[in-house]
């Protein structure tokens, strides 16, 4: 039988509160989708850049899991959510290109903590597609990560850690920028590239939402497909490549404020066999707001530098409105 279920503010300027957040996500809502609609083009680009979406993201180095301190015996969480958005023309006079775009996306962690001793695990999954007017389906998300950090406080604020990380894609990846009656070119498959990190060092974590860590880092870079080697940094006709070095990272996350997390890292990765200013830089933002129980939306800031790929930095941004739902 469906009932009405009475909703109780606290104060009126909890009721403000509601109201202000719900006009805000409300207007980034519409933003979305004036973003998708007027740049429906600008998603093509996106998949055709040299840089290709391929890259981005599966070069990261070290995912930061940050573990509480406050943490006893394990703690589990799995979410997963759908984002997109649509746009359709019919005799629009300011023109524009009809669109849709999906991307699913699922993360899982499992974190534990006894004593001085902690274990952090996590994956990361998504995936997404494009449909453009008269260009097709294409790409455009796609990422594979899996992360696991084993640590050992020895004070109130430092602690020893070792990482061992893996990331990788699902899909093809291609660069659309060609003539028009030529084939786009495959630029990146499952396993081409993938990337092996283990990682031993030293951990600052003066509170619960912020970490930093510094150590030596082993990289292994895996390109199964032998015409692509070259494109990640590898010979010609190699399928592996072996790099030590070292890394460094700084991780947040926290609520900044009611039901808006933002969650921000820096990684770096510095072959020991090549100049500093060669170093692998990754710099990921994402701003996560929620509306209720199931609907939320995020605005994602993703940048990164590695010359094995590109000189030039490359920069995704996503604005999303969508459902998830905590599995766990």
């Amino acid at each position: 039988m469906a009932y009405i279920k009475k909703i109780k503010f606290t104060s009126l300027g909890g009721m403000v509160k509601r109201l202000s957040l719900s006009l805000f996500f409300f207007a980034l809502l519409l933003t979305s989708l004036n973003v998708q609609a007027q740049e429906a083009i600008a998603i093509s680009k996106l998949v055709s850049d040299e840089e290709g979406i391929s890259a981005r993201d599966i070069s990261k180095i070290n995912e930061t899991i940050i573990i509480s301190d406050t943490l006893v015996g394990w703690d589990h969480s799995w979410v997963s959510g759908l984002n997109g958005a649509q746009a359709a023309y019919s005799n629009w006079s300011g023109g524009g290109v009809n669109t849709i775009s999906v991307t699913g996306s699922t993360v899982f962690n499992a974190l534990y903590r006894e004593g001085k001793y902690a274990y952090g695990f996590s994956t990361n999954l998504k995936y997404g597609k494009a449909r453009i007017a008269e260009q097709g389906t294409r790409k455009t998300d796609d990422r594979i990560a899996v992360n696991n950090k084993f640590s050992y406080r020895f004070d109130e604020q430092w602690n020893a850690f070792a990482n061992i990380n893996f990331s990788t894609q699902f899909d093809q990846g291609f660069d659309y920028n060609v003539a028009d009656d030529e084939d786009p070119i495959l630029i990146s498959e499952f396993f081409a590239p993938a990337y092996f990190t283990q990682i031993v060092g030293i951990g600052f974590v003066p509170t619960n939402y912020f970490t930093a860590e510094a150590g030596l880092a082993m990289k292994e870079t895996f390109v199964v497909n032998d015409s692509l080697s070259t494109r990640y940094g590898l010979d010609t006709g190699d399928n592996f490549r072996f790099e030590p070095g070292y890394a460094f990272a700084l991780g947040f996350e926290k609520e900044v404020v009611t039901n808006l997390k933002l969650i921000s890292s820096v990684e770096t990765f510095t072959n020991l066999r090549r100049h500093v200013d060669r170093t692998d830089v990754a710099f990921s933002n994402e701003l996560i707001g929620k509306i209720n129980d199931f609907l939320n939306m995020s605005f994602q800031f993703v940048a990164i530098y590695d010359e094995d790929f590109s000189r030039k930095a490359q920069i995704k941004q996503v604005l999303s409105a969508g459902v998830s739902v905590n599995i766990l």
